[in-house]
């Protein structure tokens, strides 16, 4: 036997074993880092600084996304507001509020405002806010009813799978272009949306990409 192999392979059984712990250990780190309810998990609502409500701003009192994510139709990311966002209302209502006191600070001295963030893909993930927005998806569709929430709470999943479904059939999920930012709207059935949808997805070219290279890039 000592003829077929050679002296090296006494070294192989070694070799595996510490390939196994070295993987093991990287999946570890990896789903521990990314398996996180910032990613994955429904339910994740952390404290934030300020107790903002969408509730109230978004529901009640019926402010756009956009006024306050100003840059989700022409950026790829949505952009947090600045102090100067909130202090256009706030300097005249509960201007003297101690729950506004981080924002107050922000406004005065530039730094900003610590927000905890909530919906966060992965590093290796690609995703473009403007593209999605502009193709009819509507806020709704990843981050849930949030002019209903007095605390934001991560929604959907976001997941492969998740992203997926909808780049296979992305019919169901659109609606027309001036409803995208409406949280409330929904067509009358399920007919009607798969109708609507694909005469959107025919009307504006749109193919979603289902190859890797579409979001990890």
């Amino acid at each position: 036997m000592s003829n077929i192999f050679p002296k090296s392979a006494n070294k192989l059984p070694l070799q595996i074993i510490v390939y196994l712990v070295v993987l093991s250990g990287i999946l570890t780190a990896g789903a521990t880092y990314y398996m996180t309810p910032k990613y994955t998990r429904v339910g994740y609502a952390p404290v934030q600084p300020v107790p903002y409500s969408h509730a109230l701003h978004a529901g009640q009192l019926g402010i756009d996304c956009r006024y306050c994510h100003s840059n989700v139709e022409t950026s790829g990311v949505a952009n947090l507001p600045t102090a100067q966002t909130c202090m256009n209302c706030h300097n005249q209502v509960k201007k003297d509020s101690p729950l506004l006191a981080v924002v107050r600070h922000s406004f005065e001295t530039g730094e900003s405002v610590p927000w905890v963030k909530i919906h966060q893909t992965p590093d290796y993930v690609y995703f473009n806010h403007a593209i999605h927005v502009n193709r009819g998806v509507s806020c709704w569709e990843c981050h849930g009813q949030i002019n209903e929430m007095e605390v934001v709470a991560h929604d959907k999943p976001l997941s492969m799978g998740f992203c997926l479904d909808c780049h296979r059939d992305p019919a169901p999920h659109l609606r027309p272009r001036d409803q995208v930012t409406n949280l409330d709207w929904r067509p009358a059935n399920a007919t009607e949306a798969r109708t609507q949808g694909d005469k959107f997805v025919h009307d504006w070219n749109i193919k979603p990409p289902q190859s890797c290279s579409g979001c990890h890039r």
